[in-house]
């Protein structure tokens, strides 16, 4: 209960300075994805099942606020989510390799769904020019505020793990 209540309040906090401080420190309309980086952190530390839980409810708070269908996000941070926790029986918390390159993969993945779906689909086909006047500058920024949550997103889950150790000692 303790790590659901976490990581709800998690998810809040990042939704929200993605939403405020970040929108407002944007540079040329492009700020980081902080729900991604939470996103894809919880599924390399958890699995498939967390980062497919917390990705689902990431993109329904996007879909909710800023989308205008209801599911868009939401499946795309799922995927992203489930990608992400592929990758958890290979994951090493000391080892920021892993992290920072399937943050910047998925956050380029990402970009680039949201053109078909948003853009393509529309008749606007200039993908050269999104890809590298939106999804790259993003993925820069969003890897830049990687190197400063990330270590406070892997601590968190140390301790909470440290905690959950303690509590099943208890029961045994």
């Amino acid at each position: 209960m303790k790590r659901f209540i976490i990581t709800f309040l998690l998810l809040i906090t990042s939704f929200v300075l993605q939403g405020t401080l970040f929108k407002s420190l944007s540079f040329g309309g492009i700020s980081p994805n902080m729900t991604l980086i939470l996103v894809v952190s919880l599924g390399l530390m958890r699995g498939k099942k967390t980062g497919m839980i917390t990705g689902f409810f990431a993109g329904l708070l996007f879909d909710v606020f800023f989308g205008e269908y209801i599911g868009f996000y939401s499946l795309l941070m799922m995927y992203t989510g489930f990608f992400a926790g592929s990758f958890s029986k290979v994951f090493f918390p000391e080892d920021v390799k892993l992290p920072m390159s399937m943050i910047a993969i998925s956050d380029l993945i990402y970009g680039f769904l949201c053109y078909c779906f948003l853009f393509l689909l529309r008749g606007k086909l200039n993908v050269g020019y999104y890809f590298l006047h939106v999804c790259v500058p993003e993925c820069v920024y969003t890897l830049v505020v990687t190197i400063i949550f990330y270590p406070l997103i892997l601590g968190i889950n140390n301790f909470l793990e440290k905690g959950e150790r303690k509590q099943a000692r208890k029961f045994v």
